[in-house]
């Protein structure tokens, strides 16, 4: 990818170089300058309402399906990133990109083009980044010749990696979804169970325990309420099919919840500063990827974070 492929003048290619470096740190600084108002509007409360009110509707089925879907996209980007230098594997590499990362959800949208017309843009009314591009070579072009910059050119180039980036920054809602259900299961366990549940698979086989305890003092012979007490001493295994019976539907539960914890999430996530992380990260790996000509390389850790959540629940839970 070359910016700077530009027509041949009496100015030098450094020049043409510094010129766009230039218009890409003004840019990306105007960018960085307003994160803590585009927060502030969608993220933080009323704003967090707002934003996750996109939910109701098909998002209700499009997130419990996204999460279920999530660790096999984990696991395809973490081939990618295993088998992306070698020779030999480059079928699995391109069979692992084309695994896509589920259905794009309202809200995931909806913050995509928030990004892109408040926080990349500067709104309605500003400037994109080819016209900080354009501004700087036009300058540089009024000292030696009269020919006009092509504009189409930076859009060709900008625009994928501003798409994969977003691109990116949607799986991470999806992650973070995630994230909050565990940390949701393990404090409803904790206070309610007095049990450790780090997340839905916990639960569930927590919930499991206690419905065949009911169940069997429910039919003791001496009655409920000794059964009650005697199966509060030697709780009865639940069968396996009570238990997956009970996972999957706390599973579902938990998945239809993470269509609406953002309204939780994201005030929480804005008030430690994991969005204004977040969002600088983003405009970092841009910035960087532009400078040096390469590829997209915003790859957040947020789903593999996720992940190593569910791992530790189904070896916490007994499941390996």
């Amino acid at each position: 990818m070359n910016i700077a492929a530009l027509p041949e003048h009496t100015f030098s290619e450094a020049e043409i170089a510094q010129c766009l470096q230039s218009g890409i740190e003004r840019y990306f600084a105007d960018c960085r300058a307003r994160i803590p108002g585009f927060i502030e509007r969608h993220f933080q409360y009323p704003g967090a309402i707002s934003t996750n009110r996109m939910a109701l509707g098909w998002d209700m089925l499009r997130a419990p399906i996204n999460l279920f879907w999530a660790p096999v996209y984990a696991l395809a980007c973490l081939v990618k990133i295993l088998t992306g230098r070698r020779a030999g594997l480059r079928w699995l590499h391109a069979l692992a990109d084309r695994v896509p990362a589920g259905f794009t959800t309202r809200v995931q949208q909806h913050i995509s083009n928030l990004i892109q017309v408040e926080l990349l843009n500067g709104g309605p009314t500003g400037h994109r980044l080819e016209d900080y591009l354009i501004e700087s070579l036009e300058t540089l072009y009024a000292r030696h010749a009269q020919e006009p910059v092509d504009h189409r050119r930076f859009s060709r180039l900008i625009d994928p990696l501003i798409a994969d980036a977003l691109h990116q920054y949607r799986v991470t809602r999806t992650a973070s979804a995630d994230i909050t259900n565990s940390i949701s299961c393990t404090v409803l366990g904790a206070f309610a169970f007095q049990k450790f549940t780090p997340g839905g698979i916990g639960l569930g086989v927590v919930l499991a325990s206690l419905l065949a305890q009911t169940m069997a003092a429910r039919d003791f012979i001496l009655g409920e309420t000794l059964g009650g007490w005697y199966y509060s001493w030697f709780p009865p295994e639940p069968s396996l099919a009570t238990t997956a019976s009970v996972m999957v539907a706390v599973m579902a539960v938990l998945a239809a919840f993470a269509a609406l914890s953002g309204v939780i999430a994201d005030p929480l996530q804005a008030a430690v500063g994991v969005h204004r992380r977040r969002l600088h990260k983003l405009l970092d790996h841009l910035q960087k990827d532009l400078s040096l000509r390469t590829q997209s390389s915003f790859r957040p850790k947020d789903q593999y974070v996720a992940r190593i959540l569910d791992a530790f629940d189904m070896i916490r839970s007994g499941i390996f």
